[in-house]
């Protein structure tokens, strides 16, 4: 009786040294370690309510309803938010625009990060494909970048054979709100119009934010995404998009 106690409880530690493991030591992986730590905490919550249960604590039931309830309702809210996001993250088909803005991402001193590479990858192709499109690159610098976003962008794509240009620097961003608005600025400022379409280049699990970002500010985005190459880093990034927009929705740019 008491072994077997005991080996339930080793069900939510085991998801909670995964949680820890995924958090603490591997990169790209940090939500997937959020998720597994709350799995743990939520299988916990069960195990103290069926103690309580089992003294006939009545009270213990009404915690057992309201935990499933919102633990439901949870579930429901993420599941239709992702289906969104997944729907989003497929792009759109043979898109029409003259200027394309590329989201920046992480520089690891100089170098672009595996995210940053997966975008001048897809940037790159789309631009060869599309040799009259302008892309703006947009991306301020971290403490902890050695260069700009946007410089590493410029540099990658100059090195690959994109006419230099074709590309304009937008090197002061630190958001995604910031990356457009800082965008549409600098091509108003160099053309004399602000465009009332764009390309918009990102990730693909970050397409649906991204666009929600693009409709605040009051133009038409057609959505171009960039593969993620890790399997595991694509998973951890789709699943931590659903907070980022409901923080979006509930708190705006």
């Amino acid at each position: 009786m008491y072994v077997r106690k005991l080996w339930k409880w080793l069900i939510p530690l085991a998801f909670l040294l995964l949680g820890i493991f995924c958090f603490c030591a591997v990169h790209g992986h940090d939500f997937l370690g959020i998720v597994s730590c709350s799995i743990a905490g939520v299988i916990c919550c069960y195990y103290l309510i069926a103690m309580l249960r089992n003294e006939r604590i009545f009270a213990a039931k009404i915690l057992n309803t309201v935990l499933t309830f919102l633990l439901c309702l949870g579930v429901c809210a993420f599941v239709i938010t992702e289906a969104f996001i997944v729907q989003a993250s497929r792009g759109e088909k043979d898109p029409q625009f003259t200027y394309l803005v590329v989201l920046g991402a992480k520089v690891n001193g100089t170098s672009p990060s595996l995210s940053l590479n997966d975008r001048l990858q897809s940037a790159y192709e789309y631009m060869t494909a599309h040799p009259n499109v302008i892309a703006v690159l947009s991306g301020g610098q971290g403490a902890d970048e050695g260069i700009s976003e946007a410089q590493c962008m410029y540099n990658e794509l100059t090195k690959r054979g994109i006419r230099a240009d074709r590309l304009w620097l937008e090197d002061q961003a630190t958001s995604t709100w910031e990356n457009l608005q800082f965008s549409l600025r600098i091509i108003e400022e160099k053309t004399g119009t602000r465009p009332q379409t764009i390309g918009l280049l990102s990730s693909e699990y970050h397409l649906y934010r991204a666009g929600l970002f693009a409709d605040a500010c009051g133009i038409d985005a057609a959505l171009i995404p960039a593969g993620t190459s890790w399997p595991t880093i694509r998973l951890n990034y789709f699943m931590r998009e659903v907070p980022a927009v409901w923080k979006f929705i509930i708190f705006g740019g």
